[in-house]
């Protein structure tokens, strides 16, 4: 082999060698494909479909929703684990899928803190404890005082394993007396919409429930907000208290979503993908929308988003397991 084609060869080698890093640099060359674990029309959804439409305008290339829900939320989740990680495939991660599910299937087909690469949060918000304006409760301490004077009389309205029954859950456990949980017997539903509909009717005499979903409710007296279960008050709802700040001090359970991509996919997708995320997030037309139902807009990256994942994961894993609730 002569040394002219020596030289040939090295450099076709070196150009091959190139490629995968040129396309990483030009990345998005073609649509993204976000999967949903979730149908259409819920909250899950709605935020994708914003964060979507942001990266489509930002990166320059369309951002697709695919929407596979199923099992929680864990039929759309486990598929996207097992995608290829070349930045064509992300998932939006949130608490029922990715911290929820772990501590009610040890043997989950994904592992949240392994599979995904957590790049922004996208939305938090706190659920509202409300009850019924024909309750004799007006504040969050005559509730607890009243169930702890008389357990086992009070009930609430729940739906297994949504973000209302883990807040109750864990109000129960914490809030307590001499070891023993408050004693409040819950009533299961299968969905959201019949359950609100038998407190607006008083049927059954409080629940938590979305700040979201309660706004248009409590601004019209048909349901009164005793406490939020965010550490701070919310914007939408500044005369409820925490229910931190109403004696169950550290009290925080949140619905929240985000956005994560498939492990393995090249650390410059990422970056790239990070610092679109917090421009997204930081947009005042982004920030209006959000909280003007009550969301809180955190504009953190991946390693804020990695920790929040953990953290979460151990607390609902925790509190699944004390109250021994199993499966649907």
């Amino acid at each position: 082999m002569t040394r002219r084609t020596l030289l040939a060869a090295a450099a076709a080698a070196l150009s091959l060698l190139a490629l995968p890093v040129l396309a990483q640099d030009n990345w998005p060359t073609k649509p993204v494909k976000i999967i949903v674990p979730f149908p259409p029309g819920g909250t899950s959804d709605v935020m994708a479909r914003m964060a979507g439409e942001a990266l489509s305008k930002e990166l320059g290339q369309q951002f697709i929703i695919e929407n596979l829900g199923g099992a929680g939320g864990t039929t759309g989740t486990a598929r996207a684990a097992k995608a290829t990680p070349d930045g064509y495939t992300l998932v939006l991660t949130g608490v029922g899928s990715n911290a929820v599910a772990h501590g009610l299937d040890p043997k989950l087909a994904y592992d949240s803190n392994r599979d995904f690469v957590h790049i922004s949060q996208i939305h938090s918000g706190p659920n509202v404890l409300v009850v019924h304006p024909d309750q004799p409760f007006k504040t969050f301490k005559e509730l607890v005082d009243y169930v702890r004077a008389n357990p086992g009389k009070l009930n609430y309205g729940y739906t297994h394993a949504a973000s209302g029954h883990m807040a109750m859950e864990l109000l129960k456990q914490v809030g307590g007396v001499r070891g023993q949980p408050l004693f409040i017997v819950g009533i299961p539903y299968r969905g959201g919409g019949p359950m609100l509909t038998d407190l607006l009717g008083n049927q059954i005499p409080m629940m938590f429930i979305n700040q979201d979903a309660a706004l248009q409710h409590v601004r019209a007296g048909k349901l009164r907000a005793l406490a939020v279960t965010s550490l701070e008050r919310n914007p939408q709802y500044p005369d409820v208290p925490t229910i931190a700040e109403s004696g169950l001090k550290g009290y925080v359970a949140l619905s929240w979503s985000g956005l994560s991509a498939i492990k393995g996919t090249p650390q410059p997708i990422i970056d790239k993908l990070e610092v679109a995320m917090k421009k997204i997030m930081s947009s005042p037309e982004i920030k209006q929308r959000m909280e003007s139902v009550g969301f809180v807009v955190p504009v953190q990256g991946s390693a804020h988003y990695t920790k929040f994942v953990k953290d979460e994961i151990d607390l609902w894993t925790k509190v699944i397991n004390t109250a021994g609730i199993k499966p649907n």
